[in-house]
């Protein structure tokens, strides 16, 4: 049976935020982004496929479609092969223990999914949004997490009642704070990485005494920040190094 124009109506509303929500489903694409969700816990909806990957795909009753019609419900320039829809899950609990990594309005979904690809690399299970941070079933998000997300666990919070409530302890990245190498890290705790133009908020800031920085070391010191993706791979790497969790 061929791809409905119902079909191709959901699948590209969802696209937009308050579409997904509405429906509980998020798109996923490629063999290998699909093929991850499909090893997970996660919930296929449906699966679109065409006709030369049809045989790996037999078991979850795909609808088969044209190179044309995968153009028109892809939002990759080069689409690859397969289009899969998947139910948003709930998202349980975090739990008072393990390092954690929390996000301040990160706006770029390149951003979100590649920090969502770091800590499943560096073990971080669980990771705190603010409720203005990017959502995480963002087509783009999803394809740059490579799968990730099946293993991470993204939770939107209000980050002010979050800090306040939570036992753990948080580190804020702060141009003024004390500098990553430097600094006693704990096993247990939450690193706290901000917009990618304005920073950690001046309310979440507030809450947290321990503040901690990438020192510059170039001897013309002019470059603002780094990318927060970037920063947040640098803090991981000090975290895990600090409690001998690297080889």
């Amino acid at each position: 049976m061929p791809i409905s124009k119902n079909q191709i109506k959901l699948i590209t509303s969802l696209q937009q935020k308050k579409y997904r929500t509405k429906e509980g489903l998020f798109v996923a694409e490629g063999i290998k982004v699909v093929g991850e969700f499909l090893k997970s816990d996660f919930h296929l909806h449906s699966l679109y496929c065409t006709d030369d990957v049809l045989e790996m795909y037999k078991s979850y009753q795909p609808t088969i479609i044209s190179e044309m019609e995968l153009r028109k419900i892809s939002v990759l320039k080069s689409p690859n092969k397969i289009v899969a829809l998947f139910s948003i899950p709930e998202t349980p609990l975090l739990e008072d223990s393990g390092l954690k990594v929390m996000l301040d309005e990160i706006n770029d979904p390149g951003n979100l999914g590649t920090i969502i690809r770091l800590c499943d690399w560096f073990g971080v299970k669980e990771l705190i949004c603010s409720n203005t941070t990017v959502d995480c079933y963002n087509t783009k998000v999803v394809q740059s997490t490579m799968g990730s997300l099946t293993r991470v666990v993204v939770k939107y919070v209000d980050l002010v009642d979050y800090i306040k409530n939570a036992k753990q302890s948080f580190y804020v990245t702060d141009m003024e704070g004390q500098s990553v190498y430097g600094a006693k890290l704990p096993e247990d705790g939450v690193v706290i990485m901000g917009n990618e133009a304005n920073g950690v908020s001046a309310e979440v800031e507030a809450l947290v005494q321990k503040k901690i920085t990438i020192p510059r070391f170039g001897e013309i010191q002019q470059t603002e920040s780094l990318n927060v993706a970037t920063a947040t791979a640098i803090i991981l790497n000090e975290f895990r190094r600090a409690t001998g969790k690297l080889g």
